[in-house]
């Protein structure tokens, strides 16, 4: 039983994510196909990203009171209701500019909750399954590494095949399936959340909306690890987010490799991801954490703007991108356990919403800054100056004791329900 809620677990996350990469080619492309307009296609994202990140914010006390997994199903159904009307309407001819941007601000506001409410599940699955907890965001990590890479590479056949519309429908049905699995598979998880749940209430009365989130904010507030970490990946975040949307387009452009390069590019990161993830999880328990997050941002960070910028060829470029990407497959595992291990788990929803939440705030600017600071100082000096920022960013907890606490775990194993 608590295998099958695993797979699961896994198998719905795996939709989900395969489903979201569709999502990222076929709704740019058919705004590009119906208005022309790179503006527009640039508008519709934001009207996208902006409730996503302020549903997320705002969701977490109703996630802890309500429950994860019931919150992940409900939201996944009502996602799919949202995407399937932007291709419904397309057909019948009242997909308007103002009506599209309208759609996408709902899925995204819908979509937001579901992110949270499936990041917090995972507390729950590792305490149901008592395995440690490096082991389940391992294998959480690299599901979605390995959905990412297939839903990347099937997402533009199936836009090419399909249309863009219609390839949304796809996209509608994985929130269906995603939900269905998850709620079959996670079934028994939903006694230990119950009990979870009958301690709060026996403890007191319920505190106000406003008063629990709040707390999130606090417990994010005194404890300096956690605190670093959302502050660090949401510069991480506007970094590689300008990296993708600005920087390595005009390097592929100027360097002229085209834009099989940004193919090639991103499956070497994604493959050698994928399997520094599998290494991870199976190693999971014996990392030195710390450790494994210095060495792991050190080869996933800054080498891969310096090697454009010295004008390394493709080759050359392609394999630090490779060895960039088996460093960062050992990142997530590591800092979902520390974070998870961290945070009480009734108040799981709130911190995790508001982590998901700022991690996510920056990466609209990501494209803006780098934008102009390509044509302000050049390609290259941006790169350098991206890749400094990075190193920085990801290194300044070298010079803080408090993050070698990262290595403390508990003291005991998590038992299973």
């Amino acid at each position: 039983m608590r295998g099958g809620a695993l797979a699961g677990f896994l198998a719905a996350d795996a939709v989900s994510s395969a489903g979201t990469r569709l999502a990222q080619i076929a709704m740019p492309w058919l705004v590009l196909t119906t208005t022309g307009s790179a503006s527009k296609t640039g508008l519709v994202a934001f009207a996208e990203i902006a409730p996503l990140v302020l549903a997320q914010a705002l969701s977490g006390p109703w996630i802890d009171r309500a429950g994860p997994r019931r919150m992940a199903v409900a939201f996944d159904l009502a996602s799919a209701g949202a995407v399937a009307l932007v291709p419904l309407t397309y057909a019948t001819g009242w997909l308007h500019f103002p009506v599209l941007v309208a759609l996408v601000a709902l899925t995204g506001l819908l979509r937001g909750p579901c992110d949270v409410a499936h990041h917090a599940m995972v507390p729950a699955l590792v305490r149901h399954l008592g395995l440690p907890t490096e082991r389940v965001t391992g294998l959480v990590g690299t599901t979605d590494r390995l959905a990412a890479l297939v839903g990347a590479a099937g997402g533009g056949g199936v836009v090419a095949l399909l249309g863009p519309a219609d390839a949304l429908l796809v996209d509608a049905a994985s929130f269906v399936v995603c939900g269905a699995v998850l709620g079959a598979a996670t079934r028994g998880m939903a006694a230990g959340r119950a009990l979870i749940r009958s301690r709060s209430r026996d403890a007191g009365r319920a505190p106000a909306y406003l008063t629990e989130l709040r707390g999130g904010w606090d417990i994010l507030r005194r404890d300096p690890v956690l605190l670093g970490l959302m502050l660090m990946v949401a510069v991480t975040n506007l970094l590689d987010q300008g990296y993708s949307a600005v920087m390595l387009p005009v390097w592929a452009r100027g360097s002229g490799s085209g834009p099989a390069a940004i193919g090639l590019l991103g499956a070497c990161m994604g493959g050698a991801a994928l399997v520094g993830s599998l290494l991870a999880t199976w190693r999971a328990e014996r990392l030195p954490r710390f450790r494994t997050y210095v060495v792991g941002y050190l080869l996933a960070g800054a080498p891969r703007w310096i090697a454009m910028a010295c004008g390394f060829p493709l080759w050359a470029v392609a394999a630090v991108h490779l060895v960039a990407g088996f460093g960062a497959g050992f990142i997530n595992p590591v800092l979902g356990a520390v974070q998870f291990e961290r945070i009480p788990e009734q108040q799981t929803g709130r911190v995790s919403a508001l982590s998901l939440a700022a991690s996510w705030s920056l990466m609209p600017l990501g494209g803006l800054f780098a934008g102009l600071a390509v044509s302000g100082i050049g390609l290259v000096a941006a790169l350098v100056l991206f890749g400094a920022v990075y190193f920085a960013t990801t290194m300044a907890p070298v010079c803080s004791p408090a993050w070698r606490g990262m290595d403390r775990r508990p003291m005991a194993a998590a038992q299973p329900s």
